[in-house]
């Protein structure tokens, strides 16, 4: 068991002692009359508890997060001037062998230099963790004498608390925003350089796709080509056909359950039906590949066609399964919402049930379901294992029957295995990526504003 968690372990059993400690100081405080504290016992064993706790858990978090590179700078400074003074590659790897001997791997090659510096990594490592775990426990001890010695019965425990609680709150919430504004600029940053060598013209319009770049400028293919049209049709053509299957399946699913079915049928069709959405992607490529896309090609071939085991059509059908609970859900939550009054209204004035659904149900919900179906083809569009087992990697134009590619799979297939990360062909992923993050984000944005116009007027 590594130092780093029997220290966080410690940390918490310290946490709780804390809060036991901080409550009977309240209690003791209060003369058995709660009456008496500003805030309850619980409240003051929280604070003891959060102060105590917290900032030795933030320390124990960064060096988790920065550790490996601390280490690393501190073995710089005991490497011999020979060992720094060769090139970056050889440095790296030294490092990364010494690495792998001094914690169980395998090095490249074994030198006395090499084991000299594994032994000296080892030798920081631990030391490393020895002093985080000892300045942990101090900032923990320090914390618990602080924060107990602020308990009195005016002390606004409460108010603190909560406001560790609001803090927390906001900085999961900057996180979140700072992990999304990360993740943009990274890819605007990596497909900038990606236009820098290929024209975004080309990209955005070109009819070739073929990414393999040589090393060398004689090899055949040196160049490359990336003009990703054909992706974006392969994209269209099975998010089309995912649509297809999911959008009248899933809006008639939603139609029944919420206007015909019984409360013991709803019971059990709803929860069946929403456990497509829990069934791993990888399990649908397996069934349209094994099942879907031979079952097509053996009917194609009764017909006279000879029609390829992966196929647009398999994957899409098999990815329209998959999105139907998407449509279901948020289709069915959304006629639910329509106010009873306007189907009390039309039935007061003749109209049947399947009328009503389709005057006034439908039109009072579409602006919702158009929603659900917007979130809907957002999830198709980024959808890969499916395509990949499904639809092949096969970039060209072709219809329902012919093996298609997507945005998604090539960003796979060019991000696979060991790449070189300044080249046109691994950049070209990031515009790709890029392309796909503005596409689907377009959609959410359009189906939210739709939802939300939805619950302005029926809320």
């Amino acid at each position: 068991m590594s130092i780093s968690l029997i220290a966080t372990l410690a940390l918490l059993v310290f946490a709780g002692a804390a809060f036991l400690s901080g409550r009977s100081k309240a209690v003791a405080l209060s003369g058995g009359g709660e009456a008496r504290l500003h805030s309850l016992p619980n409240y003051h064993g929280y604070y003891v508890a959060a102060l105590s706790a917290a900032p030795a858990f933030l320390l124990i978090a960064a060096y988790g997060l920065l550790g490996d590179r601390l280490i690393e700078a501190l073995l710089m400074r005991a490497l011999p001037g020979d060992v720094l003074a060769l090139p970056k590659e050889q440095l790296q790897l030294f490092v990364r062998d010494a690495r792998a001997e001094a914690f169980g791997g395998t090095p490249s090659q074994l030198t006395p230099a090499l084991s000299a510096a594994a032994a000296a990594l080892s030798r920081i490592d631990f030391l490393t963790r020895i002093g985080v775990a000892a300045l942990a426990a101090a900032l923990a001890g320090a914390g618990f004498l602080y924060s107990r010695r602020q308990l009195r019965t005016d002390f606004r425990a409460r108010n603190r608390v909560e406001g560790l609680i609001t803090g927390l709150l906001i900085l999961s919430s900057v996180i979140a925003i700072l992990t999304t504004v990360g993740i943009v600029l990274s890819l605007l940053f990596e497909s900038l350089r990606f236009f820098g060598r290929v024209s975004p013209l080309e990209f955005l319009f070109g009819l070739n796709w073929s990414p393999q770049t040589a090393l060398r400028a004689e090899q055949v293919g040196s160049s490359g080509a990336f003009g990703a049209v054909k992706l974006f049709y392969g994209t269209g053509m099975i998010t089309l056909i995912a649509m297809a299957v999911a959008a009248p399946v899933g809006l008639y699913s939603a139609i029944f359950l919420s206007e015909y079915a019984g409360p013991r049928t709803r019971g059990v069709v709803k929860p069946v039906l929403e456990l497509l959405a829990g069934i791993p992607t990888v399990v649908y490529g397996f069934f349209a590949l094994l099942t879907v896309g031979p079952f097509i090609r053996s009917a194609a071939a009764a017909a006279g066609f000879d029609v390829p085991t992966q196929s647009a059509l398999a994957a899409g059908i098999v990815m329209g399964v998959m999105i139907i609970p998407f449509v279901s859900s948020l289709s069915d939550d959304v006629i639910n919402a329509v106010p009873q009054t306007l189907r009390d209204g039309a039935y007061a004035m003749g109209a049947t049930r399947s009328e009503t659904v389709r005057q006034v149900i439908l039109p009072a919900a579409l602006p919702g379901i158009m929603g659900a179906l917007l979130l809907a083809v957002s999830r198709a569009v980024g959808e890969t294992m499916i395509v990949v087992m499904a639809a092949g990697r096969a970039a060209n134009f072709g219809g329902p029957l012919e093996s298609l590619t997507t945005i998604t799979v090539q960003i796979v297939a060019l991000l696979t295995g060991d790449q070189e990360f300044d080249s046109a062909k691994t950049l070209s992923a990031f515009a790709l990526g890029l392309v796909l993050f503005a596409v689907t984000l377009l959609m959410n944005v359009a189906a939210l504003r739709i939802v939300q116009k939805y619950r302005e007027k029926y809320d």
